[in-house]
């Protein structure tokens, strides 16, 4: 008999201890979804590196755009080889518009290339003396290849800012990502026309906030739901 209640003892004592770590877990996932939520409110400010790198001291032509070095002042010097047109893109002010996109092949690597976004389409013959055999320093924001498609892929236009686009019509090895231009300057001086604004760098916090409420209603609700069930088992075994 007294093996019996002793048995009973810690059944009792590790279900109250299962329900103290559950009902603990789901409490302190839903003060992490309001905490994220808040964040969501009142996004914590972004410390912005204002020193600008060589894009060969960032990264190689052979591998992807490191996450640290994503929104990056860049600067590279070489000669634009190709021209081409990226519909339909968001800016940093979420205005949509037509980009004018150039191929720039690297002084530094010249086997190389990279994507850089001059400015806007409508504005592509701003500076007419620059051709080809010039060559230009570009400064601007480094950034991580597209995803999803904005348009049809042609030979004169992008579907989304993605060098992979342009393996089999280009023989320079391609960085992976893109300059957002803020700058370009030519012998002969700077080339002034309307820049592109990069896409604004937040906290990244994902998701909505709403939805970062609605888990915090979940996790307490399971949380209500496992301190009820030992309840609910007496009462049933009553019955």
């Amino acid at each position: 008999m007294r093996i019996v209640r002793t048995k009973a003892t810690i059944k009792k004592v590790f279900q109250g201890l299962l329900v103290l770590v559950l009902v603990s877990s789901f409490l302190g996932l839903g003060f992490w979804q309001l905490d994220r939520a808040q964040e969501m409110r009142t996004p914590s400010a972004v410390t912005v590196d204002s020193k600008i790198y060589e894009l060969s001291s960032l990264m190689k032509s052979t591998e992807t755009v490191p996450a640290a070095s994503i929104y990056k002042s860049v600067t590279a010097r070489g000669n634009y080889i190709a021209n081409f047109k990226a519909p339909n893109q968001i800016d940093g002010n979420k205005k949509v518009a037509d980009w004018e996109i150039a191929l720039l092949q690297t002084q530094a690597d010249p086997e190389s290339a990279i994507l850089v976004v001059r400015g806007l389409w409508k504005d592509r013959l701003s500076e007419p003396q620059l051709a080809m055999s010039n060559s230009v320093e570009v400064t601007g924001t480094l950034m991580p290849h597209q995803f999803d498609d904005r348009a049809e892929n042609t030979s004169q236009q992008l579907s989304r800012l993605d060098s992979s686009l342009l393996v089999s019509s280009v023989s320079a090895q391609l960085y992976d990502g893109f300059i957002i231009a803020t700058s370009e300057k030519i012998r002969e001086g700077a080339i002034e026309r309307t820049r592109v604004s990069p896409p604004k760098l937040s906290s990244g916090v994902p998701g909505y906030y709403w939805q970062h409420i609605s888990y915090v209603v979940i996790w307490w609700f399971m949380a209500g739901l496992v301190i009820w069930m030992p309840f609910y088992k007496r009462r049933e075994n009553k019955l």
